[in-house]
């Protein structure tokens, strides 16, 4: 009996090892890399996947100048986002994208409430690309001939059954996901191929395909130059086309750089980082002028409306039409794997920018340090969005050309931003591509502004989460290293020998001279008597109280009036305080001693001091703070509070 216990007990804890593996700050937290050929295709099924939907979009949002408004897209791909997105990979080359890049910008609260925003716009592009990648997935399962009628009505049991499957992968681990992801887009481009090059052949052979595409163009447009400014306008329409520049950025610590290469100076990385933004822009740009071509000249108009064949599914149309019903079956067998597996590049993109921003603010719970366990709460986020929006593409469109195209501006902002002082030269262009891409989003919300309502959700969401979670874990330590140097050491090591054998430590608030005054009325209210030994004041001067964790306390030792006078900087005093203590005790056997005086005003005003600027009342806080670390009070350093 006993045995069998120790083996569940072991079973538990290798499991719990296994969930949890990256949750302490130890834990070694590199993920699996690749080829960046191989990463790209793990970025591409979100990117390539819009294969399936984008040459309908493109011709319900211009029609006949489909191709021409396709051409201004690539164009804006080419000379907007790739240029913006190679300077992002340059500047954040460990994932985080143009969201670090601002941070930097910014300091303090402001820096981090931006971060919060940009994460809340992150959350909604990505969670709805799972979900309506997922959804579009099985809209192609259940529309299918193949399967029977009654299947469509179980449209959202087939979705979440999708992004179980995908949940249940990325469990497993990133190089699954890798692997799997480079089957899907080879077959999938290579399946397209085939359409794309029958559909040009047989223009190539139908000369009166081009003509009579010609004449209706003029005869609806006269102008050459009303052609290009209409497609131009038409462009914020087709914009959805540039998804996936955002999670290529984001999954670049998955790509393998050079042998040399340094967590300082990842210069392998970024190169090949920026040959899979390229190389992925190239194939896109070339597919998607050749799709709009074919589908344009080769689908009757009619068909692409809502109920027509080619609505949602043009290529896979032509597929079923032109190459036969064996064919085009089992290009959507490849279609909806893409679909499906989109949501794998935006599950990598949030397990690289969550933990590297949330749990260091302190407003995430620490398990959210850990990959797995994000993987289950993005899935369980995942399955309430698609019961919310019952598994509708059309419904969720809105809110993921929202928090794409919001993301792309901001990388155009921290781009130019970036530039500016280096490269005087290329400022015109920056701006201009800022300025188009600033347009585009309000355009884009203007005309479909259910996107900015869901997109406020998850924004709303992360603030309510963080906050609460910043407030539960205020009372953890926060600091791993404390240091003092020879002459902090030689104060403690002197208060051991003199007296009593007793270290005291007395806070004093920083830029105070009032020591002499402080020692009277410390040694009246706590009955110290001047035999008993002297105080060592400690005085933690306030820094970023925005950050969260702080790697390494340095303590400085000096003389001020006669004093002796420990000085620090910490975004928080109690803990600042409460580190000291511990590290005293723990170097020299010794609880220290630590003289409080109680801070006037109204506790909740003190908390919500402590919790946003990291003081308030000290003594309460680093009580708890000395508790939670050392359960045992007979170990504990010794707060007196008078």
């Amino acid at each position: 009996m006993t045995s069998s216990l120790l083996e569940q007990d072991q079973k538990t804890s290798r499991f719990k090892d296994w969930f949890l593996a990256g949750i302490k700050p130890g834990d070694s937290q590199v993920h699996h890399q690749d080829a960046w050929w191989r990463v790209m295709c793990l970025t591409g099924v979100d990117y390539f996947s819009t294969l399936g939907y984008q040459p309908g979009i493109a011709f319900l949002a211009a029609g006949l100048l489909s191709p021409l408004a396709t051409l201004i897209l690539v164009l804006v791909t080419l000379f907007g986002a790739l240029p913006t997105y190679c300077v992002v990979a340059r500047e954040s080359p460990n994932g985080q994208g143009s969201v670090a890049m601002l941070e930097k910008m910014l300091p303090g609260w402001q820096g981090k409430t931006l971060v919060l925003f940009l994460l809340g716009f992150a959350a909604t592009a990505f969670i709805i690309t799972i979900t309506l990648s997922a959804a579009d997935a099985t809209a192609h399962i259940i529309e299918n001939p193949i399967f029977p009628p009654e299947w469509h009505s179980e449209r959202i049991p087939v979705t979440l059954f999708l992004l179980a499957l995908l949940g249940a992968l990325f469990l497993k681990g990133f190089q699954e996901a890798i692997g799997l992801s480079f089957f899907i887009v080879c077959a999938y481009l290579g399946l397209s191929a085939c359409i794309l090059v029958h559909g040009i052949f047989h223009i190539a052979t139908h000369p009166n395909l081009i003509a009579n595409w010609q004449t209706a163009l003029f005869r609806e447009y006269p102008s050459p130059f009303m052609m290009v400014g209409i497609a131009m306008l038409l462009f914020p329409k087709l914009a959805l086309g540039l998804s996936g520049f955002e999670t290529g950025v984001a999954v670049m610590p998955l790509v393998k750089g050079d042998p040399t290469d340094t967590p300082e100076n990842p210069q392998g990385r970024i190169r090949n980082a920026r040959k899979l933004l390229i190389v992925a822009g190239l194939i896109m740009s070339v597919y998607l002028v050749l799709s709009s071509i074919v589908t344009t000249l080769l689908i009757p108009a009619p068909l692409f409306q809502e109920g027509g064949a080619a609505n949602g599914r043009a290529l896979a149309y032509l597929a079923h039409t032109n190459l036969g019903h064996i064919f085009g079956t089992i290009y959507d067998i490849s279609t909806i794997l893409i679909l499906w597996f989109a949501g794998a590049s935006a599950i990598a993109g949030l397990l690289s920018l969550v933990p590297k921003y949330l749990p260091r603010f302190g407003m995430a719970p620490s398990w959210s340090a850990a990959i797995r366990p994000l993987v289950v709460f993005f899935t369980s986020v995942a399955f309430g969005v698609t019961i919310l929006f019952k598994a509708d593409v059309d419904a969720q469109a809105a809110a993921y050309a929202t928090g794409v195209l919001v993301l792309i501006t901001s990388a155009a902002v921290a781009a130019t931003i970036s530039i500016w002082p280096k490269h005087p030269a290329l400022r015109p262009f920056f701006v201009l591509i800022t300025f188009i891409f600033v347009y585009t989003t309000f355009a884009n919300m203007s005309e479909r502004p259910e996107g900015v309502h869901i997109a406020l959700f998850f924004i709303s969401a992360i603030l309510i989460a963080s906050v609460l979670s910043r407030a539960i874990r205020s009372t953890e330590l926060r600091i791993e290293n404390v240091h003092l140097d020879e002459k902090a050491t030689a104060f403690i090591e002197a208060a051991l020998e003199n007296g009593m054998g007793e270290v005291r430590l007395l806070p004093h608030r920083h830029g105070m001279k009032d020591f002499r005054q402080k020692e009277h009325r410390s040694r009246f209210v706590h009955s110290i008597q001047k035999e008993e030994g002297d105080f060592i004041f400690l005085e933690a001067e306030l820094s970023d109280s925005s950050e969260f964790f702080h790697e390494l306390l340095e303590v400085r030792g000096c003389e001020e009036s006669g004093y002796p006078v420990l000085r620090c900087s910490s975004p928080a005093i109690p803990n600042a305080i409460a580190a000291i203590a511990l590290y005293i005790r723990d170097r020299y056997g010794k609880s220290p001693h630590i003289y409080f005086s109680w801070a006037e005003g109204h506790p909740i005003a003190h908390t919500l001091r402590y919790i946003f600027l990291g003081e308030g009342e000290t003594a309460m806080v680093a009580r708890e703070i000395l508790r939670g670390v050392e359960p045992d009070e007979r170990k504990r350093p010794i707060i007196h509070v008078g």
